[in-house]
Formats: structure tokens, C-alpha cells, sequence
């Protein structure tokens, strides 16, 4: 057995066979009350790959809190080769005040790497990629869709790197989209590394989702697996993901009420009417429609929109039936009882 190195976060050591809390100091509120970030340090004690697993990046996305939660529960972890660095409140001001941005109404990733002579966004971001980042093999992220939208579980990721490409089909979703980089996110941080690194979207903001939490638990665990830090399990293999390598927002025709709305999830095809966004009285309205065959993996769930809002995401596949197929094997997996051990 090789032995595992001690890993130091926040000027913690933390030996091999050890775990450890390690607060990060961030901005104290302006009440003066002293805030910090909170990260679970587990050092297993044989030597393997660093793996970091952060939720709350948006302060307003909690189904990753739970997740992460659920996976310090997990007795496997006291076994386990390697380190993982659990941060399951990345944005501490944006968390306490139920809110996607930080006090200043930066947005958090959009603001990597950051610096510690910027903003209270770039402060956070410095620390985040310094004590976190910096010190890692592989990345999850874990998000939801944003307040009244919901999103399909799904993996994000750059599915041109092999590296990124075998853990994003490890973890286990329905579909994963090549998704593009976008300047001054975390994810931008993690390939200028040539670090792997998936975005887990589930679900929506406020709001727990006890199959998006369940999936992402998993999803979570199957990595692991799959890059040595816990042992292989014996089960039966699910068909490979579904890859889309386009997506497309379909946006209100007109201000109005939208009704008759498609639900997420949903296969549609060219010219399928998604949605009716009408006048209040009744006396006119617009389709909204699917620009091409595919399937609903973000919804707006708003019963209100102006014209030009978002209102479906969807995206395309070369085999939307197949897509179909492996939804339905996820809702049987993912049913709510007990997660076995």
C-alpha cells in the first residue's frame, strides 16, 4: 500500500487516515460578525487522486448543499484512497441571504479566478481556487437551474477532453451537454489546469429535489469509483449517457400568460407547440414552439413572461427515442426509497 501525503488547506495539515474542518475566512459582515467558509478535509490513508466537490457557488442553489451533506454521511468515505475536499457552501453571503449573487450583485462564476486586492466577488474566488482549486486532480460543481427554473438532471462538461469526457459519462445522468466555457467561471479556471471538471444542473433554486439529490449523491460516488478513491461495486451497467452537442432557449413570442405548457423531460419535435402565452382576457395569443427535434432539459415555471423571455431549453440529439429510454431507466433508479449501501 502506498501511503498517502498530508494535504493542508487554510494552513490546516491534515495527515493521512485523518479528516478535518477547515473554516475559510471570508468578508465579516458589515455588522462586524466574523463569516467563513466551511470544508470537510478527508484524507484517506493510501495514496490517490484529490477530488473536490463544492455546491452553493450560486447561494440560492441548495440541492447541492443536501448532496453534499448526504456524501459526509457515507461510512465508505473512512476507507477511502486519496482526498476529497467537501465545500458544500461555496458563496456563504449569497447562502444566508437566499440570494444567486454576493452583496455586491456580482455573480460568483463570473468572477474565477479572482484576485485578493478585488471585490468581495473576487476575494472569494482568489480563496476558492487558492485553498481549493489549486489542490485538486478533479472537480464537481454541482448547481441547479435559477429561481422558477427548473433544469433536467444533466452533466456539463467539455466532452472534446477524454479525461472529462469518461467522468461525465461515470457519473451516471441521462444526458450530458459539451457545454461552452464561459469566461470567468470555475470551470474556465479548472481547464486552464487541464483539470477535469463537470457541472452537475438539477433541479431548481430554493428547492430541495429528492431525485435531482439522489442522482447527484450517486453521480458523486460513481466518480469516485471510477478514478480509484473508493472500490468498484458489482452492479448491473446502465446504458452510457446520451450526448447532446447543441442546445437552444425558446423565448415568449409576446408578453403574456403562458399556459399549456410542456413538462421537462418532455421529447418534442420541430414545429410541436411547447407552450400558449396569451392576454389576460383571452382574446389573443402565440405559440411557443420547438425550433427542432429534441428534448425539454430546462423549463421556465413561471406562469408569467414578456416577450423575449426564456422559456424552454432544449437540446439535440441524433436519437431523441434513445434519449427517451435512458429517462425512464434514471426515473426507475432514481426512485424515492431507500438508497442502498
Amino acid at each position: 500500500m502506498l501511503r498517502n501525503k498530508t494535504i493542508t488547506v487554510g494552513k490546516v495539515p491534515v495527515e493521512p487516515g485523518h479528516t478535518a474542518t477547515v473554516n475559510l475566512p471570508v468578508a465579516d459582515l458589515y455588522t462586524g460578525a466574523s463569516l467563513s467558509m466551511p470544508v470537510q478535509v478527508i484524507n484517506g490513508r493510501r495514496a490517490g487522486p484529490v477530488l473536490f466537490v463544492s455546491a452553493a457557488v450560486h447561494g440560492d442553489e441548495l440541492n447541492g448543499v443536501e448532496i453534499i451533506r448526504r456524501l459526509l454521511k457515507r461510512k465508505g468515505l473512512k476507507s477511502m484512497s486519496g482526498a476529497l475536499l467537501a465545500v458544500p457552501v461555496v458563496n456563504v453571503h449569497g447562502f444566508l441571504d437566499q440570494s444567486r449573487y454576493l452583496p455586491d450583485r456580482r455573480d460568483l462564476n463570473r468572477s474565477f479566478p479572482g484576485s485578493s486586492k478585488g471585490s468581495i466577488a473576487a476575494r472569494l474566488a482568489n480563496t476558492f481556487i487558492r485553498e481549493i482549486v489549486s489542490k485538486a486532480d478533479y472537480g464537481i460543481d454541482l448547481h441547479t437551474g435559477a429561481i422558477n427554473r427548473s433544469n433536467l438532471p444533466q452533466i456539463r462538461a467539455n466532452l472534446d477532453d477524454e479525461k472529462t469526457l469518461a467522468i461525465a459519462k461515470a457519473f451516471g445522468t441521462p444526458v450530458i451537454i459539451n457545454a461552452n466555457i464561459r469566461d470567468g467561471s470555475l470551470r474556465a479556471c479548472a481547464a486552464e489546469r487541464g483539470m477535469p471538471m463537470l457541472i452537475y444542473e438539477a433541479g431548481e433554486a430554493l428547492r430541495f429535489d429528492e431525485v435531482c439529490i439522489r442522482a447527484g449523491l450517486r453521480g458523486v460516488l460513481n466518480v469516485m469509483r471510477f478514478v480509484g478513491m473508493l472500490p468498484e461495486r458489482k452492479r448491473e451497467k446502465l446504458a452510457n449517457p446520451v450526448m447532446a452537442r447543441s442546445t437552444s432557449w425558446v423565448r415568449a413570442p409576446r408578453s403574456g400568460i403562458v399556459s399549456q405548457k410542456v413538462k421537462l423531460g418532455s421529447s418534442v419535435t420541430e414545429s410541436q407547440q411547447l407552450a400558449f402565452v396569451g392576454d389576460p382576457l383571452g382574446d389573443s395569443g402565440k405559440a411557443a414552439v420547438a425550433p427542432f427535434d429534441g428534448i425539454v432539459i430546462g423549463r421556465n415555471n413561471l406562469p408569467l413572461a414578456h416577450e423575449g423571455d426564456a422559456l424552454f431549453n432544449i437540446a439535440a440529439f441524433a436519437n431523441v427515442s434513445r434519449v427517451e429510454n435512458r429517462l425512464e431507466e434514471f426515473a426507475a433508479e432514481h426512485n424515492p426509497e431507500p438508497l442502498d449501501t
